[in-house]
């Protein structure tokens, strides 16, 4: 992430509306505490057309300058929210925020852009629904966006979709399930294409781990013995089945030699996989959450 300090620094605001930015063309934000990932310093920051120009103290600004008393805050770029789902049909259902709503949730909370994923269903396009997720964004979004796409079946046709969104529309990130068959399950081989096929093309790969198919027959066996509350779904996810697709993804893509990324880790032994992972030396990296750092099942009793 770049440093307040450094020159010239970007602020995602070319998605506002233009009353937005009109009204923060010169800006000066004063007397707050700067936060950077490598200290603290007590600073003045002047915001001109959307860029940071200068940080420090007794800055000399222009006039007509609009002033935002910090005393007493902390300023800190904006936070990057790498893993969202806006209007996401799924199963029968779908997200409750949309890209508007979430978006602007987001800006409340400092989080200045989001990485959404294009959920493409076992059968379709990856570029029919790349373009749908862009026309449902575009109208809407409050903050800027990006976007990942999931893969949820191989073949030809996916492999030449593949290499058109990373080359035509800057996509740099797929992402594979091992749960929800018909949808978007992938079996092992498939994902070791879809890995190579992320290898070849210079992206990352995702994966979603946890073993679909025994959770899927223990929901089933908890339906028939009549548990569908919120307790059912700990039940059907113990925790073994976390650790052993983690493993299990860890050791296809290093097969592929592709970088992974594991989404949103639950588990302590799931995280320590990708750490022994990580110390033998393979590119690969956990997504921590809040839910995983601070809850357990005990929530969903």
């Amino acid at each position: 992430r770049t440093k307040m300090n450094d020159a010239k620094v970007q602020i995602g605001v070319n998605k506002l509306g233009h009353h937005v930015q009109s009204s923060q063309n010169r800006l000066l934000i004063k007397g707050g505490k700067v936060v950077n990932d490598d200290g603290i310093q007590e600073a003045d920051v002047y915001v001109e057309g959307g860029v940071i120009k200068q940080v420090g103290t007794g800055l000399l600004t222009p006039g007509g300058v609009r002033v935002i008393d910090a005393a007493g805050m902390l300023i800190m770029p904006g936070g990057i929210d790498p893993h969202t789902h806006m209007q996401m049909p799924f199963m029968g259902t779908h997200s409750a925020d949309d890209f508007y709503t979430g978006t602007r949730a987001a800006l409340a909370g400092g989080t200045t852009m989001i990485i959404d994923f294009v959920a493409c269903p076992r059968g379709d396009s990856l570029m029919d629904w790349y373009n749908k997720y862009r026309a449902w964004a575009d109208e809407k979004v409050c903050c800027d966006y990006g976007l990942h796409v999931i893969v949820p079946q191989w073949g030809d046709k996916t492999a030449n979709e593949m290499a058109t969104l990373v080359k035509e529309k800057g996509i740099n990130s797929f992402k594979c399930f091992m749960a929800y068959r018909n949808v978007f399950l992938l079996e092992d081989d498939e994902m070791l294409n879809v890995f190579q096929a992320c290898r070849k093309l210079g992206a990352v790969a995702q994966v979603h781990a946890e073993n679909g198919k025994i959770i899927e027959r223990k929901a089933e066996q908890l339906v028939a013995d009549g548990i569908r509350g919120p307790e059912g779904h700990s039940y059907s996810r113990p925790e073994a089945m976390e650790i052993e697709a983690t493993t299990r993804a860890l050791a296809i893509a290093d097969e592929a030699n592709c970088p992974l990324y594991v989404v949103h880790v639950m588990s302590a032994e799931a995280g320590e996989a990708i750490s022994k992972a990580r110390r033998r030396g393979q590119v690969c990296y956990g997504e921590p959450i809040a839910a995983g750092l601070a809850c357990d099942n005990s929530s969903y009793q």
